[in-house]
């Protein structure tokens, strides 16, 4: 089982939008782009919406089904661990193994020794075709990465051959992913990482690294986007040297976990995917739920009331919804309108301020993140809710699909610029 050269991951908060979000991957398909799409949701999302792995499995078969896709598919068990990969192993065919917690946990000394023996032949100036400097290797900086990282890899190695004990070898897609910790990998850290994941025999087709720089939720990239364009282009060079080098599959690829809409950092992405001929796989958050009421807003009425009182209560319960997304979210408090003045606004208003277009003065980054987190109260609206959506389906799918195709899949992949 293969991933395409180039995938697209989406969350749906309450699975509503699988069509349209399909409809969006087909539309970059008339335009001669073959994108591989993967619909993901995780443990914190199921348990706070109160769905299962199987119900995303579902949602992405009715979309193949209705839109009559031909092509391959996948659902990613999102961000797992031993402790709830179980859960998802009938459902999902993608497995995203999340061991971010495990690093800097220290490796036995013994571990640690037998990796610098191994791998003592780097040692002196590396030249990886792409990069225009070399790197010092020395057997410090390989000790200090095995004591680092090699833990956690064998950790994705433990969680990856459980799997395989239920599905079967090549039965499913493995990405390690990395990405939820405080300091980004270098791109010498990610050669020997690569190299331990080779070791423990991980048949890793993505890898999702920590980037330098913010990613936020559902905002835009905050950090030095020179540095990482640098930063992505040494990675996508020692990925294709680690292939080579240790054995990989032949197809292995970066994972962006984007929290969607980091459009300043697309062009850098675009640009170095062309330079190497590489694949990619981005993962977006959950702005298909504020797409969602951007189209409720829009549609006026029952529906502007809903968006109405999601951002009220939200706002009256910010410090509970923001918690557990303290290190992925940036909100001025100051800069959040009173419930007093958000109804007064008509829906067009309120869908300007929440839509992720940064030429609209309108446009409030923190009123969006603090929605983008407060999806827990529309979950707890139950059928109020989701009988909206039915009944609006025509305007938030359409929302959905210019969202997906021309904010995310248009400047990542062909190079057009984002709102």
């Amino acid at each position: 089982m293969m991933l395409g050269k180039y995938s697209f991951g989406v969350g749906d908060r309450f699975g509503r939008q699988g069509k349209a979000q399909l409809e969006a991957v087909m539309a970059a398909g008339e335009q001669g782009l073959d994108i591989t799409p993967v619909w993901n949701k995780s443990n914190r999302e199921h348990s706070i919406i109160g769905t299962r792995p199987a119900d995303v499995r579902r949602e992405a078969d009715d979309a193949v089904k209705a839109c009559g896709w031909e092509g391959a598919y996948f659902v990613d068990a999102d961000h797992i661990g031993l402790g709830n990969v179980d859960a998802f192993i009938e459902s999902s065919d993608f497995f995203t193994l999340d061991v971010a917690d495990f690093i800097q946990k220290g490796s036995p000394q013994t571990d640690v020794e037998a990796f610098v023996e191994k791998y003592a032949r780097y040692i002196g100036p590396l030249a990886v075709k792409g990069i225009d400097e070399q790197f010092e290797i020395t057997a410090e900086l390989i000790r200090a990465a095995a004591e680092k990282y090699l833990v956690a890899v064998k950790e994705a190695g433990r969680i990856y051959r459980h799997i395989e004990a239920a599905k079967g070898k090549g039965n499913f897609i493995t990405e390690v992913s990395m990405d939820e910790t405080d300091l980004p990998q270098t791109p010498v850290e990610m050669l020997f990482i690569l190299a331990a994941v080779a070791d423990d025999g991980i048949p890793a087709q993505t890898i999702a690294p920590k980037f330098s720089g913010r990613f936020n939720k559902g905002v835009d990239y905050v950090g030095d986007v020179d540095a990482f364009a640098r930063e992505f282009e040494q990675d996508l060079a020692i990925v294709a040297f680690a292939v080579d080098e240790f054995g990989l599959p032949a197809g292995l690829k970066l994972s962006v976990h984007s929290g969607s809409d980091k459009f300043s950092i697309y062009g850098p992405i675009n640009k170095e995917l062309k330079k190497f001929d590489a694949g990619l796989h981005v993962k977006t958050a959950g702005t298909t739920w504020l797409e969602e009421l951007i189209g409720l807003a829009a549609a006026g009425g029952d529906g502007l009331d809903i968006a109405r009182r999601v951002y009220a209560r939200a706002l009256a319960r910010m410090g509970e919804l923001c918690g557990p997304y303290a290190t992925v979210i940036d909100i001025d408090t100051t800069n959040l309108p009173s419930v007093k003045e958000v109804e007064t606004w008509d829906g067009q208003r309120f869908a300007a301020t929440l839509r992720h277009d940064q030429t609209c003065d309108n446009y409030n980054p923190d009123f969006r993140q603090l929605l983008h987190v407060g999806y827990k109260v529309a979950a707890e609206m139950g059928q109020t809710y989701t009988d909206a959506l039915r009944k609006h389906e025509d305007i938030i799918g359409q929302n959905v699909r210019e969202n997906i195709c021309d904010r995310h899949i248009k400047p990542i992949f062909f190079g057009d610029s984002a709102t």
